[in-house]
C-alpha cells in the first residue's frame, strides 16, 4: 500500500485542480459543469491536512489555469544588495511579489520596489527565472515561477510600507536570515554572478 506524503498530496491536488479548471473552461453541459466543480472541491479536501491547512480550498480562476509569477528586485550599491525585512515573518527577503495584469515584468518590480522601500529603480536584466518548486523554496499549492530582475539605483529614499519593516543593504557575503519562501539564497548568488559579468546568459531551470 502506498503512503502519501503531503509533497505527494500537493502534486496530485494540483493536478485534479488544473483538470478540473480546463473542464469548467470548456465544457458546455451544465452535469459535466456540475462534475468539475466537484471534482475541483475534492482536490481541495486532499489538502485539509493538518500538516497543510485544515480549511484549504482552491480558489476559484477563470480561464485556464497557468503558474503565477513573481517578481523580485534585486539592486546592488558595491557588493550590497537591497533587502527589506517582512512584517508577516519577521525575515528578509528581495523587494518583490506577484505580478500585476497590465503591467510588463520590468514596471511590476519597479513599482513592487518603490512601494515597499522608498527607492526608484530601472529594471535592467533577469538573472534567472526558476520554478519555485524545482528550485528548493518550501512547497506552496500554486505553481510559482520566480523572475530575478537586477536593477539599477536612480534615487529615492528608504521609506518602510505596511510590508516592510526595516529597509537595509546587506553585503553578499553577510546576508540576513533570509525569509526562504521569498528569496533563495542560491538565485541571489546567480543575480552577483551577472552583476559583475553582465555577459553571462540568464540562468532558468
Amino acid at each position: 500500500m502506498q503512503t502519501w506524503g503531503v509533497a505527494d498530496l500537493l502534486e496530485f491536488s494540483r493536478e485534479l485542480a488544473s483538470i478540473a479548471q480546463v473542464g469548467l473552461t470548456y465544457a458546455k453541459d451544465p452535469f459535466d459543469l456540475e462534475r468539475y466543480q466537484r471534482l475541483r472541491e475534492m482536490a481541495g479536501e486532499l489538502l485539509q491536512i493538518p500538516d497543510y491547512s485544515p480549511d484549504f480550498t482552491w480558489p476559484d480562476e477563470l480561464g485556464y489555469e497557468t503558474p503565477k509569477v513573481d517578481v523580485r528586485a534585486v539592486v546592488f550599491r558595491g557588493n550590497s544588495v537591497l533587502m527589506i525585512k517582512e512584517v508577516s515573518s519577521g525575515l528578509w527577503t528581495l523587494p518583490g511579489g506577484w505580478a500585476d495584469v497590465n503591467a510588463s515584468p520590468a514596471e511590476n518590480v519597479e513599482r513592487e520596489c518603490l512601494e515597499e522601500t522608498g527607492f526608484i529603480v530601472k529594471a535592467r536584466m533577469i538573472s534567472s527565472v526558476v520554478d519555485r518548486d524545482r528550485a528548493g523554496y518550501p512547497r506552496n499549492a500554486h505553481t510559482i515561477y520566480k523572475i530575478y530582475i537586477l536593477c539599477d539605483l536612480i534615487g529615492g529614499e528608504a521609506t518602510t510600507s505596511i510590508e516592510s519593516s526595516e529597509i537595509d543593504f546587506f553585503p553578499i557575503d553577510q546576508l540576513p536570515p533570509l525569509d526562504t519562501h521569498r528569496t533563495g539564497a542560491a538565485q541571489l548568488q546567480t543575480a552577483w554572478q551577472h552583476e559583475q559579468n553582465p555577459s553571462l546568459p540568464t540562468k532558468f531551470n
